[in-house]
């Protein structure tokens, strides 16, 4: 039976985890086959910046990081599943890939 892979990505684990349990609620509410959330790992942006723009001073540096979270969800692909997960809220800050996997 094919199955739709859902690959979730955010910088807010909030959110992400949110729209997680609302989709697997849909599978447990229609009674359809599912994994997931399953912890992707995270990606890790980090960036230093020198906190005196003039050069002048001791050095000293400010470091900034920014976590991508990532977590997948495998779901058989009925129909009414997939249309009721594309009728998901989704929060600007989540992107989401749907594919469909034979």
């Amino acid at each position: 039976m094919p199955k739709a892979r859902i690959k979730l990505y955010s910088t807010e684990l909030t959110k992400l985890n949110t729209v997680c349990s609302q989709i697997t609620d849909i599978a447990d509410k229609l009674k359809v086959k599912y994994s997931g959330p399953i912890n992707l790992p995270t990606k890790f942006l980090k960036v230093a910046t020198r906190r005196s723009p003039d050069g002048e001073g001791s050095e000293t540096y400010e470091r900034w990081e920014m976590r991508i979270h990532k977590r997948m969800v495998d779901i058989a692909a009925d129909e009414r599943a997939l249309h009721m997960v594309m009728r998901v809220p989704i929060p600007p800050d989540v992107n989401i890939e749907i594919q469909v996997i034979e």
